[in-house]
This record gives structure tokens, C-alpha cells and sequence, in this order.
């Protein structure tokens, strides 16, 4: 589903596009109750018409949002518009890992401190009984 700048799900209210993949397009939005910026993700139409998967997103959405640690994405919100489900995170600052590959190799000390991080968000999840799922899409690993 694709939303356009001053479209509004409740309260937020989209302010630009921030990426758009196979499973949902990323959105800046604004929460006008906080007055603060956040992201805000809607999973695509195609699959939007499928129950097990609206039903799926939403069990991972209240799990993600009990969890609260430095290096998890803070989520606050989930709903649905016209039948689509979206959820709301807090909305990070900074380059994606893609752009900051582009601009060349990665110091080994800078990698291990981030593979460290990435293992901390991780055991926490995983200490509250939380795995992250891996979801095959066309084209990766071979699928078709």
C-alpha cells in the first residue's frame, strides 16, 4: 500500500518515503499527539489480503513491544488501514549499512563493535523467549 506525504493513520501522519521492499514500504512519519518524527511501516498489499500473516505481524508486533534494550528498535504502536497492517518504531537517525558499505570497507574494529551490539539486541530478545524469523523472498538464497 502505498501512502502518500499528509496521509494520516490516526494520529500519524506521513511525511516521505524512507524505503520501500518486497514486504512493506517505510515511512516518515509525524505522531501529532507527541509531536515527534517516527517510522512508520505498512506491509504491502499483497499480502495484507493473507489473515495467518495479519494475524502473524500482529503477535510479533506486541512481542517486539514488550521488549525494551538500547540496541532493539523501540516499537510503540501497531493497527491496521484498509485492512493493511502497519506498526510504529521509534525513528532512527543516521545512514543505513547499505550507504555506509557504498562508501567503502568497514574497519575491523568498527565491525566487531557492531557485531557486538547486534549480539546484545539479540540475547535480549532471545532471553525473553523471542527468535527473530527469517522470511524467504524470491531471489534470496537461490529461491524462485
Amino acid at each position: 500500500m502505498r501512502l502518500t506525504p499528509g496521509t494520516r493513520l490516526g494520529p500519524y501522519e506521513v511525511l516521505s518515503t524512507l524505503t520501500t521492499g518486497g514486504m512493506a514500504e517505510v515511512y516518515r512519519a509525524r505522531d501529532t499527539r507527541l509531536g515527534r518524527d517516527i517510522a512508520l511501516k505498512v506491509v504491502n498489499e499483497a499480502l495484507a489480503s493473507d489473515p495467518e500473516l495479519v494475524h502473524r505481524f500482529e503477535q510479533e508486533a506486541r512481542l517486539a513491544g514488550s521488549l525494551n534494550h538500547p540496541n532493539l528498535v523501540a516499537v510503540y504502536d501497531f493497527g491496521l488501514h484498509d485492512g493493511a497492517p502497519y506498526f510504529i518504531t521509534e525513528l532512527l537517525k543516521g545512514e543505513t549499512l547499505r550507504q555506509r558499505l557504498s562508501r567503502g570497507r568497514v574497519p575491523l574494529d568498527t565491525a566487531l563493535d557492531w557485531g557486538a551490539q547486534l549480539a546484545q539486541g539479540l540475547a535480549a530478545a532471545h532471553a525473553r523467549g523471542i527468535v527473530h524469523r527469517l522470511y524467504l523472498i524470491r531471489g534470496l538464497a537461490g529461491a524462485r
